[in-house]
């Protein structure tokens, strides 16, 4: 088979290392604005797009979709699709734009994904995923890795995700997020298998043991970077973080290059905040509008004094016509006066 003879692919230097810690791709979230404000928090982390369908990009044309500014590096693109060539294809477009990474998603249960055939029922055919892997790798100069979950529906994960990283890894893989939770197909929303399906760390972690030469970064349910230093000490080698790091970015990313890669100074979201003003003055330029980049600002200043009055004035003002980027200063205000209070 094609997929037991790829090559491996070891990736751009450093992106490995960046996996230590990473934001996950989210639908309608880590769009390129919200990853301009996470690489300022933190400029080790890595980042990764939503999911973007190789369909989209391949029959579509939407190459506007591969949009993302250099200061993001390192980020990944996350591809959705199950046609082999189609999926090279999407692979080669995604690194030819620069990308650090390119993802494929076996993760997603949503009823629209599933319709085309990819996602977390990918799960149940880990030859066609193994395929898939080894004509992107085949395709790709940058490194190949897959985020999954540890089975759908009735599988026993105790079988499926072994034998599923060993198909996929056989094809050249060397990186796997594992979202510990099954994903069920019917049934549950998309939101519901966020959180109803138990999650099993343990299964995940001993996948480290019987792939020892494989980077397995834990995803699911991770709510702290305590938690994520946990799980680095237990031996995985990476940790992906989801909401939380959405909802509450500061507490998430502004401490992590110390405390996750071992360099670097906390940021401030103070002077965070005041960073994305020029930001959004070029994509207001550029035909944007302002609350395109606030709504990714709202959790900055989670659990700070202030913080209720900055989250008002921007979503209750950023989408009116003609407001600009002095309107992020005006939202400051009350976390300066509460911080000199």
């Amino acid at each position: 088979m094609a997929a037991q003879v790829s090559p491996v692919k070891q990736g751009k230097p450093g992106v490995s290392r960046a996996a230590r810690l990473s934001v996950a791709p989210m639908m309608d979230w880590t769009d390129r604005h919200c990853r301009y404000l996470h690489r300022l928090l933190s400029s080790r982390a890595l980042l990764y797009t939503e999911m973007v369908t190789a369909p989209a990009l391949v029959r579509g044309g939407a190459t506007h979709l591969l949009s993302f500014n250099a200061e993001e590096h390192p980020v990944a693109l996350q591809l959705g699709g199950s046609d082999p060539a189609e999926l090279a294809e999407a692979a080669r477009m995604g690194a030819a734009a620069g990308y650090d990474e390119i993802n494929l998603n076996v993760g997603c249960p949503s009823d629209r994904v599933q319709s085309g055939t990819f996602g977390a029922v990918l799960m149940k055919d880990p030859g066609l995923v193994a395929e898939c892997c080894a004509a992107m790798i085949e395709a790709s100069p940058v490194e190949v890795t897959v985020k999954c979950r540890i089975g759908v529906d009735d599988q026993d994960p105790e079988v499926v995700l072994p034998e599923f990283i060993a198909r996929v890894s056989a094809a050249g893989v060397q990186r796997f997020a594992i979202h510990a939770r099954k994903a069920w197909l019917q049934g549950l929303s998309p939101k519901q298998n966020r959180d109803v399906p138990p999650l099993d760390y343990n299964l995940a972690l001993r996948m480290k043991g019987l792939f020892p030469a494989l980077h397995l970064s834990v995803n699911g349910g991770i709510g702290s970077l305590d938690e994520a230093e946990a799980f680095l000490e237990q031996g995985f080698d990476g940790v992906m973080i989801g909401r939380v790091a959405y909802h509450s970015p500061t507490e998430i990313l502004a401490q992590a290059d110390r405390r996750i890669f071992g360099a670097g100074e906390d940021s401030d979201p103070v002077q965070v905040a005041l960073a994305m003003m020029p930001y959004a003055e070029r994509h207001i330029a550029s035909g944007g509008k302002l609350a395109q980049v606030t709504r990714h600002m709202l959790g900055l200043f989670t659990g700070r004094p202030g913080a209720r009055n900055w989250r008002r004035v921007l979503s209750e003002q950023a989408h009116r016509p003609g407001v600009g980027p002095e309107l992020i200063e005006e939202a400051l205000s009350s976390i300066l006066d509460a911080q000199a209070a």
